[in-house]
């Protein structure tokens, strides 16, 4: 059974909530925008993976009758959703690396 997303507001909502993620440089300040863009990748598919795990763990204590099966259901949908949205950042990237591996020089 696949979850979709409630709609375009519940994505502006994750995309909002994995940019305030990514730009939190060292002790808690905003960093500056493309000041280490390796490091907010890695920061960005990090939240995705914790986010992954919370609905694998949250899954698990509810198959074992120790958890709430809304919060597994709210936590499986933030999953879905982070993929979805890394997924589809990962398309716009090859899309523009084939982009510019076309043009002329």
């Amino acid at each position: 059974m696949a979850i979709t997303p409630v709609g375009p507001q519940a994505a502006l909502q994750a995309y909002r909530a994995i940019e305030g993620g990514v730009l939190e440089g060292a002790g808690g300040a905003p960093a500056a925008p493309g000041a280490d863009f390796s490091g907010a990748l890695q920061r960005a598919l990090g939240a995705v993976v914790d986010t992954s795990r919370q609905a694998e763990v949250g899954a698990m204590q509810a198959i074992s009758g120790q958890g709430d099966i809304a919060a597994v259901v709210t936590a499986v949908a933030k999953a879905e959703l982070a993929l979805q949205t890394t997924a589809a950042v990962r398309d716009r990237v090859v899309q523009a690396y084939q982009d510019i591996m076309r043009m002329p020089i």
